[in-house]
């Protein structure tokens, strides 16, 4: 069995256009036949694998524990390709003594059936792809051709997608994620889920699929399908800008669904008398009625102690969020931000009417507003 790729690659108009005879075309076609011919046409496949992360790393696991295990008969050879800054999958190769490659220096003199590429971070180029007679696969945590790019599962939350899952499909060169896909599985999000939690869960799930589907492969490949051109979305990495709350613009449940997103890696992020200040542990939205003054209620940014619960209370676009500590010079829990600097004591030697506000840090570049399921569209990066 031969690959489509190598038909592309043996092309007889373009080789004659380059100046080669016919005699010379028939010779490449037949010596390439023989090579390709050499090549697995059913398991145990040869496995060219790269990774970096730990989404990677799960599939990765998986791979070597299949390759050990003689009843299994889907992976006969297992090696990796991963950068050369200190990664999970690099890690794991080692401790495993798994044959490491690193990119882009890759020694191809080893023959593999098909790569496995996941959570990589860099294009590969045709060259690559077209040595291995059954492609590359890729194991993607989205349901594409929605969230094509880097940050797939922080755009998932962010966004409030209710399902989500995993596609299966064949890498192209040039762009990222537009290959045909080979099989793609549902998952409902569970309420309250954060990205890590979420990742997680399908970095497990993608790692099966890869098997079913390495189990499977040339059934897979004669039944891909072409993703549809309708629905595609951009996940562009994750920025510290994207931490900053407009609360004249954000909602209670948007930055609920922005914490969830990336407050394991990013802490949310505002201003306060000039100064940018961390906001820690967030509970979530606050129903708060304020019979004394009420007009507290209507000025976003407004910061409330709510001593029974421990929380600080800061009013957003629709209602009002808490936090219990925060980060400014250091780590300060709900009662001790209040005590040193919200007390009427302290408020009484203020001179400044925004001493109880938390400012919005306005930027052109900041994704503030965006408080829909709105798909980004940036089909030039992909």
């Amino acid at each position: 069995m031969w690959s489509l790729s190598y038909l592309k690659v043996i092309d007889r108009g373009r080789l004659l256009s380059q100046g080669l005879c016919s005699n010379c075309i028939t010779r490449l076609r037949n010596e390439s036949f023989v090579t390709q011919i050499q090549s697995a046409s059913k398991p145990p496949w040869r496995v060219l694998f790269f990774g970096s992360d730990d989404f990677a790393l799960e599939s990765l696991k998986r791979l070597h524990v299949s390759r050990d295990d003689s009843k299994a008969e889907i992976i006969d050879s297992l090696e990796v390709v991963t950068l050369s800054r200190d990664t999970p999958v690099r890690k794991y190769a080692e401790q495993n003594r798994l044959p490491l490659h690193q990119w882009p220096d890759v020694d191809f003199n080893a023959q593999f059936d098909v790569g496995v590429v996941v959570s990589f971070g860099c294009l590969i180029k045709e060259n690559v792809i077209n040595k291995m007679p059954h492609g590359i696969l890729n194991v993607h945590p989205s349901l594409l051709p929605r969230w094509r790019g880097p940050a797939p599962v922080f755009h998932t939350i962010l966004h409030g997608d209710s399902v989500t899952g995993v596609t299966i499909m064949q890498i192209r060169p040039k762009r990222f994620d537009v290959g045909p896909i080979l099989q793609q599985d549902l998952y409902e999000i569970p309420k309250n889920c954060t990205a890590d939690e979420l990742g997680a869960t399908l970095a497990v799930v993608g790692s099966r699929m890869l098997m079913d589907t390495l189990k499977h492969l040339p059934e897979r490949i004669a039944n891909r399908k072409e993703q549809p051109k309708e629905g595609a979305s951009f996940a562009p990495k994750i920025s510290s800008r994207m931490a900053w709350i407009i609360w004249e613009e954000h909602s209670c449940d948007y930055i609920d669904r922005l914490f969830r997103a990336i407050g394991y890696r990013i802490p949310l992020k505002t201003m306060w008398m000039g100064n940018p200040i961390k906001l820690l542990d967030f509970v979530g939205k606050c129903n708060v009625l304020f019979t004394a003054a009420p007009y507290l209620s209507a000025v976003p940014g407004s910061v409330h102690y709510q001593k029974e619960s421990n929380i600080l209370l800061v009013r957003c676009k629709d209602g009002w969020v808490g936090f219990k500590a925060v980060m400014f010079k250091k780590r300060l829990s709900a009662s001790d931000f209040f005590n040193g600097y919200l007390h009427q004591s302290v408020l009484r030697k203020s001179p400044s009417s925004n001493t109880c506000l938390f400012q919005s840090y306005k930027d052109t570049c900041l994704p503030g507003g965006q408080d829909n399921n709105t798909i980004l569209q940036n089909n030039t990066s992909l």
